[in-house]
Parts: C-alpha cells; structure tokens; sequence
C-alpha cells in the first residue's frame, strides 16, 4: 500500500463553502432584510389601518339595521354590546346584527362609540396603534366621519 490518498477521496473531501463564501452570502442577506424589512413592515401598518376601517363601515352598517328595527341607535351607555345582546327595554330588537362579537381594533381595544355624535348621528372611532388621541401616520385615529 502507498501512503498516497486516493484522487477521488481528496476531491469529495475538499467540497464545501470556505468562511469567505459564507460570510459574503450573510452580507448578501443581510442587505436584503435590510432593503426589504422596512418596506414589509411599513405595508403592515397600512394594512391595520385598512382593517380597523374595514371594521368600522361593518359596525356602521350593524348600526344602521339596528336603528332601521328600533327607530334609534343605541345609547353610548348600551354601546355596541346592543348590536348583539338584546338590551332590556328594547322591544323590536331583532339581532344580533352582527355574525360574531363586537370586535377589538386591530391593536386589540375596543372601538369607542358615542351616541349622539359630536360629528353625526353617532361617532366610531380608534385611536390607533398608539391607543391616544391625534396622532399621523401608523398613530393616527380611525374615525367614521
């Protein structure tokens, strides 16, 4: 036997990625999620907003049949707890009017409702992501007005 290796051993042994080759793909990579991070994200603040009004005209329209059956829109003391349990003295109550509880926002609070409105017959609104009054952009209010 010869102490030489044999030439095909050597070669299945030498495949593989050296440090320089990995290291320049986790650059690569690491430039993407940074062009691209942003971007995602940014878009996902846009689709919670889009949500939260998606979910407001739906209670509007709840809000709306409510009062088209009682004559009136429920008080800001019944809330929109009425749009799915019959409130005590509400005789031609006919819901629930909406398919599943009264939704929280998409930040997880619940909507404010106000009955009457300062700005209309009643005011629905969510003070968004960052859950206070005012506010722009990803932090600005979500209003039915």
């Amino acid at each position: 036997m010869t102490d030489s290796a044999d030439p095909a051993l050597t070669r299945t042994c030498q495949r593989g990625f050296t440090l320089l080759e990995l290291l320049v793909v986790m650059v690569i990579i690491g430039l993407l999620a940074g062009y691209v991070g942003p971007r995602l994200f940014s878009q996902i603040g846009k689709s919670e907003a889009k949500a939260a009004m998606a979910q407001i005209v739906s209670l509007e329209s709840a809000l709306d049949q409510y009062r088209l059956d009682t004559g009136r829109y429920p008080s800001t003391e019944q809330g929109l707890a009425a749009l799915m349990v019959k409130p005590a003295n509400e005789n031609r109550w006919a819901g629930p009017y909406l398919r599943k509880a009264v939704p929280n926002d998409p930040w997880g609070k619940p909507y404010l409702y106000k009955q009457p409105g300062e700005r209309g017959e009643f005011d629905l609104s969510s003070f968004g992501k960052d859950g206070q009054p005012g506010g722009s952009g990803d932090a600005a209010d979500i209003v039915n007005w």
